[in-house]
């Protein structure tokens, strides 16, 4: 599979994406894209993943194995966080939308079967990373300590146009002090200007002990696979906010985001005491 996918791409009928741990050539992240109009319904059984439904417009009633969960969702990704629904793996997932949206399906690999769960709006952490031009808006709605999992680990990151985020840039590809290995999924929303569609830039580049290499445009639909190395800056265009969801997990023992920064591009984080963060943050006026 292609590093960069576009909507449609590897994706069963029912899914405008569709990314499995075999279609990336990985053992653990997954994600789903899932559309329904209005009074549609899709039924699915999460096998050996855990399953967190994100609302990405639009709001659904969400069934787990008989639990009833009604997801409030938002009208956009850009209108603050959503609620989230978690569904354990070998479960029956049942998603409908009376007046239609769109959803995520973030996924891992796991082995421990927990509780189905539901995490409101408002428990949702919101955190204001960096300042100034790498100032960037992080909704922390399914970390360790907020939301429990068994290795799946997600959150969203929304970036003003012209803004750089996931800066400096980093890495997690091995299990060390300090660092844990983790399989990552970018998923992008670009705001639309208006003329039409905007437009971001991702970069992954390699280390010696990881052969990679994409400088990607990404617009509304697109993912960016990651498997190893430095990833980073994400781009947001002059004129055009970005949105990006992260899908994580990996095989170590403890489920967390530990990383390691690029060394000769770490001193941009010493930068940030001296300059204020965005004032067009947060998106959605939640703080």
């Amino acid at each position: 599979m292609s590093p960069v996918l576009r909507p449609g791409e590897s994706a069963a009928d029912r899914f405008a994406l569709e990314i499995t741990p075999k279609s990336a050539g990985w053992e653990f992240s997954g994600l789903r894209i899932l559309v329904l109009a209005a009074g549609q319904a899709e039924e699915l059984d999460t096998d050996d993943s855990e399953v967190v439904v994100l609302s990405l417009g639009g709001s659904a009633a969400v069934t787990v194995d008989g639990h009833a969960f009604s997801l409030a969702g938002r009208r956009s990704v850009f209108d603050g966080p959503s609620d989230v629904v978690y569904a354990p793996r070998d479960a029956r997932l049942s998603i409908s939308s009376a007046d239609g949206g769109r959803f995520a399906l973030a996924s891992a690999v796991c082995s421990e079967r927990l509780e189905p769960a539901y995490l409101p709006t408002q428990d949702v952490p919101v955190e204001l990373r960096g300042a100034g031009q790498s100032s960037r808006q992080v909704n922390n709605f399914g970390v360790p300590g907020v939301l429990a999992a068994d290795r799946l680990i997600a959150c969203e990151v929304l970036t003003p146009g012209g803004n750089w985020s996931s800066y400096p840039p980093h890495k997690h590809d091995q299990e060390r002090d300090g660092e844990t290995s983790l399989e990552e999924i970018y998923y992008f929303e670009i705001a639309d200007g208006p003329h039409g569609p905007g437009i971001g830039f991702q970069r992954v580049y390699g280390h010696e002990a990881a052969d990679i290499d994409i400088s990607a445009e990404v617009r509304t639909g697109d993912a960016v696979l990651i498997p190893h190395g430095w990833h980073g800056p994400s781009i947001a265009a002059p004129g055009y906010d970005m949105y990006y969801l992260n899908v994580m997990a990996g095989p170590g023992a403890e489920r967390a985001w530990l990383i390691c920064d690029d060394p000769a591009h770490t001193w941009i984080r010493d930068t940030w005491a001296d300059q204020p963060v965005d004032p067009r943050l947060p998106f959605g006026g939640q703080r």
